[in-house]
C-alpha cells in the first residue's frame, strides 16, 4: 500500500476484504493506489464501544449463522447478526446449522418459523449430513457473500461441506459451550456456481455500530414497515402516544424477543455516540427497561 493509505486513522478508511482498489506496477511487485467507493459495508462495534471493526465490503449477502446447540442458539444472537446485516444494507439470511443434533430438526423449525413470519429468508442446514446444503449454495450463486457468527456455529464446516478442497481448520466446541477460533485472517474463496465468498474470522461481539439510535428502526422489518402509521414521525417507539409499533407488540403482531432486540439496540448506539452524555444513555436504557416490563 501508499504510505498515505497505510496511515490513515480513520477505521472506515482502512482496507478491508472485497474492497475494490486501483494497482500499480506489474509482475512480482504491486501497489495499492487507492480504494474504489463502497456499495456494502459490514462492520461491527470494536472494543471500548466508539470505535468499528471494519468485516468486508462490497458483500451482496450475509448469511448469519447460529446453531441448534454446541453452542445453543440465542434469539438475541440471531437478531444482532441480522441487524449487523441491514445495518451494512446487505441481504439477510439466517442459516440455522446442525440440525442434525438431537431435537435439532424441532429447534430449527421453531426459528425458521419466528424468522419468516418477520420476512427473513432462513435456512436449516447441516455440515455433517449435508441437508439444506444445496439450497444454501443456491442463495450464494452468482453473488459475494459472507457467513458470520460466533466461533463454533460451523462456518468453516459448512463452507468445507460445499467444497471440501478447501480444507478449512475446524475445531469441537470448549467444554464450556463456546467455540474455539480456526478463521483468523479473511480471504476470498471461489464456490460452485459462480458464487464467492468473504471467509472471515468468527466474532463474539455482535453490536451494531455506525448507526444512530433513531436509525435501528430500519433493521427491523417489522418496525420499518409500521413506522410510517405512528403518531409522531420521529417515533422511537419506547414511549410515544399512538405508536403503532408498541400496539402491535401488544396484541402479539410483533415477537416480544424482536422488541426487546430493538430496545437493546437503541441503547447500544446511543452509548456509543460520542456526543450523547453518559446520563442520556442511561435514561434511555431505563426508559427500554420500563417499556420491557
Amino acid at each position: 500500500m501508499r504510505g498515505r493509505l497505510k496511515h490513515r486513522e480513520s477505521e472506515l478508511e482502512k482496507i478491508v476484504v472485497g474492497d475494490s482498489v486501483e494497482l500499480s506496477g506489474g509482475n512480482s511487485s504491486w501497489t495499492i493506489e487507492s480504494v474504489a467507493g463502497r456499495r456494502t459495508l459490514l462492520a461491527r462495534r470494536g472494543r471500548g464501544g466508539t470505535t468499528g471493526k471494519l468485516i468486508a465490503a462490497n458483500v451482496d449477502t450475509a448469511f448469519a449463522v447460529i446453531s441448534v446447540r454446541e453452542p445453543r442458539a440465542k434469539l438475541e444472537l440471531a437478531d444482532r447478526l441480522l441487524v449487523l446485516a441491514e445495518a451494512g444494507r446487505l441481504r439477510p439470511v439466517l442459516v440455522v446449522n446442525k440440525i442434525d443434533l438431537p431435537d435439532g430438526d424441532l429447534i430449527a423449525d421453531s426459528l425458521l418459523s419466528l424468522y419468516r413470519t418477520v420476512g427473513y429468508r432462513a435456512l436449516k442446514v447441516s455440515a455433517t449430513t449435508g441437508t439444506g446444503l444445496s439450497e444454501l449454495v443456491q442463495e450464494m450463486s452468482g453473488s459475494l457473500s459472507t457467513l458470520i457468527g460466533p466461533s463454533g456455529v460451523g462456518k468453516s464446516s459448512l463452507l468445507n461441506a460445499i467444497k471440501p478442497s478447501l480444507g478449512r481448520r475446524t475445531a469441537p466446541v470448549s467444554g464450556l459451550g463456546t467455540g474455539r477460533h480456526t478463521t483468523v485472517s479473511s480471504r476470498i474463496v471461489s464456490l460452485v456456481g459462480g458464487a464467492s465468498v468473504a471467509d472471515t474470522p468468527g466474532f463474539a461481539n455482535v453490536k451494531v455500530w455506525g448507526l444512530g439510535p433513531a436509525e435501528l428502526v430500519r433493521c427491523f422489518p417489522e418496525l420499518r414497515r409500521l413506522s410510517p402509521s405512528c403518531r409522531f414521525r420521529d417515533c422511537a417507539h419506547i414511549a410515544e402516544p399512538d405508536c403503532a409499533v408498541r400496539e402491535a407488540v401488544g396484541r402479539g403482531a410483533i415477537e416480544g424477543s424482536r422488541y426487546r432486540s430493538y430496545l437493546d439496540a437503541r441503547t447500544e448506539a446511543a452509548e456509543a455516540l460520542p456526543e450523547w452524555s453518559a446520563a442520556r444513555a442511561d435514561r434511555l436504557r431505563s426508559e427500554s427497561r420500563r417499556e420491557i416490563v
